[in-house]
């Protein structure tokens, strides 16, 4: 007990280097549990109560996507494809080309 009160009231010179690495993880960690705490809190009282439920897909696609929007974006996509390989688009083969 002793030596907790003088390693408290030493100077920087006198402070030994395991109370130093001691305090800093210690410090570090309470800061990280305080965070997640106040995460936990405020998502209790903000988050949202009610998850939504997910529209049912259309067959086909998504629901009210026009087909030649779909294809001026998928080429749009290849042609940005092949400018970045350096390759010529017609030699793009598109496999699955899905909306994330």
């Amino acid at each position: 007990m002793d030596n907790i009160i003088y390693t408290l009231s030493a100077t920087a010179e006198e402070i030994p280097n395991w109370f130093a690495v001691t305090m800093g993880i210690s410090t570090v960690f309470v800061g990280l549990i305080s965070i997640i705490i106040i995460c936990l809190i405020t998502g209790a009282l903000f988050g949202n109560k009610k998850a939504k439920p997910a529209p049912p897909a259309a067959p086909g696609g998504v629901s009210g996507e026009d087909p030649r929007e779909r294809q001026k974006i998928l080429a749009a996509v290849c042609a940005a494809c092949a400018e970045d390989m350096g390759a010529d688009v017609s030699r793009i083969r598109v496999i699955s080309f899905k909306k994330i």
